[in-house]
């Protein structure tokens, strides 16, 4: 393929192999659909709307509906098909991009693909954010580029609280960097940051559609930026992006967002259910999450995987990143998956002490 860039040779693909399962618990989203009544209100709409005219060419009216939802100005809200489409615009556009490690896979993934450098801080033994290395790296006197910072961390599901993330922050903005808080998986924790991102014009908050809200499907993301950050990202990104039905069910449930906080509530009960019963496993180690998954230590992944899928319920490997040796992540899904994730668990306890 000598017409491509030849660094694309040797790339993988997107960590990520599908399995079926009846239950399905492996990439985070959630077991609730977007409620019927506005399944069916975006129906209607649809039969009404001419499908051979191109979309909004700068997304107007989804941005004005999340500005006015999220009270952030117009200006600054930033639109894509997945957080993940704008995020690797991101690490194309930066000089150098810097990450954690672990980390969500597709912050190293996007850099590779583009090229463009890419370090990778390890975090602390239990999962503590390394705040010295990360401020030697964002002070260390060379070329500024992104930095992604998850919070809540995926995958470890860990949240750092205002001042330990401020610590990290103030000085690589100050330094040039352009931070991007990833907050996927805002709406299960304690707090998020939307107030600091806006008194620090190099910070950029990132959210998504495919978590709390439901629509994983349907396929829409955005940022929060100081207007300035957001029109010369908005130059990277092309016109007509989100298509039209996406943004018809985004407005459906920005339009009646009741369902949203009765929504996160279930979750996070179930959340909290599945940890505390998993801290009984005689084998496994789960720590504690602040978003819809739980991160588990066992003594060997392959055999935990393999064993929960053979019961009918498919989680993710994770011992692929360095620190997570030995670590499965499991989605929180309704309770009576979640109900089955457990006791498949168990029994391969049983199983496992049975043999041994």
């Amino acid at each position: 393929m000598k017409a491509f860039k030849p660094h694309l040779a040797e790339l993988p693909f997107y960590p990520y192999e599908h399995h079926q399962a009846p239950i399905k618990l492996d990439q985070n989203e959630s077991p609730y659909d977007l409620p019927q009544a506005l399944k069916d209100e975006v129906a209607e709409r649809l039969k009404e709307t001419p499908l051979n005219r191109y979309p909004a060419m700068d997304a107007g009216p989804i941005k004005r509906a999340i500005a006015a939802f999220e009270g952030w100005p117009e200006e600054g809200v930033v639109v894509a098909p997945g957080s993940n489409a704008v995020l690797s615009t991101l690490a194309l556009a930066a000089r150098r991009v810097l990450d954690l490690v672990p980390s969500f896979s597709l912050y190293k993934w996007a850099a590779k693909v583009a090229g463009t450098p890419w370090e990778g801080v390890p975090l602390g033994p239990e999962f503590e954010l390394p705040t010295t290395a990360l401020r030697a790296h964002l002070e260390d006197g060379e070329e500024p580029g992104v930095f992604f910072f998850p919070n809540p961390h995926a995958p470890t599901g860990r949240f750092w609280g205002p001042e330990v993330v401020e610590s990290v922050v103030a000085p690589a903005a100050a330094s040039g960097w352009l931070v991007v808080l990833d907050e996927a998986y805002y709406q299960f924790a304690p707090s998020d940051f939307k107030k600091p991102a806006r008194e620090l014009p190099f910070v950029i908050i990132a959210r998504t559609f495919s978590k709390a809200w439901g629509l994983a499907g349907v396929r829409l993301g955005y940022l929060l930026a100081d207007p300035g950050v957001a029109r010369e990202i908005e130059k990277m990104l092309p016109p007509f992006r989100i298509p039209t039905p996406t943004a018809m069910f985004a407005l459906a449930a920005l339009e009646n967002p009741g369902y949203l906080a009765e929504t996160v509530e279930k979750i996070r009960r179930e959340r909290e259910r599945v940890y505390l019963e998993l801290k009984a496993h005689p084998t496994w180690q789960v720590f504690k999450s602040h978003t819809n998954f739980l991160l588990i230590r066992t003594p060997d992944a392959e055999a935990a995987f393999t064993g929960l899928l053979k019961k009918g319920v498919l989680v993710r490997r994770m011992d692929n990143q360095p620190g997570l040796e030995g670590c499965i992540r499991v989605t929180i899904g309704t309770p009576v998956e979640n109900d089955a994730f457990l006791k498949a668990a168990f029994e391969l306890a049983e199983e496992e002490r049975a043999e041994g």
